[in-house]
Parts: structure tokens; C-alpha cells; sequence
């Protein structure tokens, strides 16, 4: 695969801002050997800056609508996979906490935006993982909610986290040295551009195909599939925005903003729309007080 393009990151880093970029440049930023629109957002005082705050604004506007579907989530005491649901919306939490300080470009010393950047890339896999795996409770192969259920989503999730999370920290700190040569172009890292790049675009499609299955062949209804078209959609612009039109933006605005700012938008509709599929699919029945209701 010398001749190929598969594994190197250098034309993403170029075109988008993105979290993995940080461990494979030599000064754990956004800036690299492979040029491009460099994102200078706002200045601010000892030669700092502030490189995103559009998205760190919509992150914090994500992490807040996060816990109201949490919340919400949990008075839905009668709906399947209410936990589940939960446990991605954690992890979606986690995301944008880490986003602030990854893709946002917070100003922080290089240790800490590395160690930052590997959670955010290990929690992504790991989430959309957990998505996937919603899917499949709403099949009833395990009961939702049981131990056994939670403990499997989690275990496994935990297990990509830790994978994918290791190798992006090794190759920001290069405590092995085997990913040295990601720091220089093209970039590549095979072991990251299939965890963080391939993987949870496979879980996706899965999800949508059995989600899709579920709705048209089991439960016979067709609404729901407006708002899971609507979520893949959503999430298909935001990407679009993020590696095709990000550097029009960066280059538009001097600098100013880029892509990622809409990338963090749409998602956060994405992940809204997924949350509204999932409600209109699960019984909505408030447990009733026990009592003497009839003589």
C-alpha cells in the first residue's frame, strides 16, 4: 500500500481540523508539515490564542442538550433500551467536553491538549460503537437494561476506548517510538486511520441498516425512517462541511473559522435526531400507582 493514500492523514490535516491531527504534528496542534489554512481564530494575550471559539460555543451548547435528552431519557421509564440511550449520550458528552480543547484549539500546554485528543479519538470509536449496539437491544437478544446488557455494552467499549485512546496517545507521545514516523509526511497511520476513520463509519451504516430493518420489517412503521434519514443526513452534511468545504471557509475568513465549527452543529442535530428516532420508537408509558382503581 506504499503508492496508496490509505493511512495517511496529511491531505485531512491540510483540508480539516481535526482531533487526530494534534498527535501526528510535531508541535501537538492543528499546524504541521502539511500546510494548508492555518486556523488563527482570536489572539489573546502571551502570543495565545483562542483557534475555535465558534466551536467551543456549540460544544458548549451540545454537552447542555446532551443532559436535557439524558434527563429526559430517564422519565421514559417504560421505553426499550433506556439505558443504552444513556450510555451514548454520556459518551456524546464526553466528545464535546474533549472537542473544546482538541478541535477548538483551547489554549493549553502540549501534554495536555495530547492527552485531551487521545479520550476524544477513543471515546469516538467507542461511541459509535455503543450506537450500534442500540440498535441491536432493540432486537430483544438480551433484555435492555439488565446487567448483562449494560455490562456488555460497556466491557466492549471500554476495550476500544482503551485500544484506539493507547495508539493515540503513543503516537502523540511516542512513548514506543513504532508510530514515529506519523510526524512526518504523508501522515500515515494505518492503525489510527482504521480505528478513527473506517471503523465508525462501518458502525454507522450497520446502525442504520438495522435500525431500518427494525422499523420497516419488524414494527411495520414507516414515520420513524424520516428521522433517522433526517440524523444520517444531518451527520452526512457535517462531514461534507468538515473535509470538502473547510478550507473555502478557512481561507474566506483569513483564518478565522473553519469547517469544524458546522461539523459540531450538525452533529449535535445529528445526535438530537437520533435521540427524537429512538423516543418514537419505544413505548412511552408512565408506570401506573398501584392501588384499589376498581371495586
Amino acid at each position: 500500500m506504499g503508492s496508496t493514500q490509505f493511512g495517511n492523514f496529511d491531505n485531512f490535516c491540510r483540508d480539516s481540523t481535526l482531533p487526530v491531527c494534534n498527535v501526528l504534528s510535531p508541535t501537538a496542534s492543528q499546524t504541521g508539515p502539511w500546510g494548508g489554512c492555518e486556523l488563527t481564530g482570536i489572539p489573546l494575550s502571551n502570543g495565545q490564542r483562542l483557534g475555535n471559539l465558534g466551536s467551543i460555543l456549540l460544544c458548549g451548547a451540545a454537552i447542555a442538550t446532551a443532559v436535557y435528552l439524558l434527563l429526559m431519557s430517564e422519565r421514559k421509564r417504560a421505553a426499550v433500551g433506556r439505558r443504552e440511550m444513556q450510555l451514548f449520550l454520556v459518551g456524546y458528552i464526553v466528545i464535546s467536553i474533549c472537542e473544546i480543547f482538541t478541535v477548538g484549539e483551547f489554549p493549553l500546554s502540549n501534554t495536555v491538549r495530547i492527552a485531551f485528543t487521545g479520550i476524544h479519538i477513543g471515546f469516538i470509536t467507542a461511541t459509535i460503537w455503543i450506537l450500534l449496539l442500540n440498535a441491536v437491544v432493540g432486537y430483544q437478544i438480551v433484555d435492555d437494561g439488565t446487567p448483562l446488557s449494560l455490562g456488555l455494552i460497556t466491557a466492549s467499549a471500554a476495550c476500544l476506548l482503551v485500544g484506539t485512546g493507547y495508539i493515540a496517545l503513543d503516537t502523540g507521545f511516542g512513548w514506543t517510538g513504532y508510530w514515529a514516523t506519523s510526524h512526518d509526511l504523508p501522515n500515515r497511520n494505518i492503525a489510527l486511520y482504521v480505528l478513527y476513520q473506517l471503523v465508525p463509519l462501518v458502525f454507522l451504516v450497520a446502525f442504520f441498516v438495522l435500525e431500518a430493518i427494525l422499523v420497516l420489517r419488524i414494527l411495520g412503521e414507516t414515520k420513524p425512517m424520516m428521522y433517522l434519514t433526517g440524523a444520517a443526513v444531518l451527520f452526512a452534511i457535517g462531514q461534507i462541511f468538515d473535509y470538502v468545504i473547510s478550507p473555502y471557509i478557512c481561507n474566506g475568513t483569513a483564518g478565522k473559522i473553519d469547517g469544524s465549527m458546522f461539523e459540531t452543529l450538525f452533529t449535535l442535530l445529528s445526535v438530537v435526531m437520533i435521540w427524537v428516532f429512538w423516543s418514537s420508537i419505544t413505548e412511552d408509558d408512565w408506570p401506573m400507582p398501584v392501588g384499589n382503581t376498581y371495586p
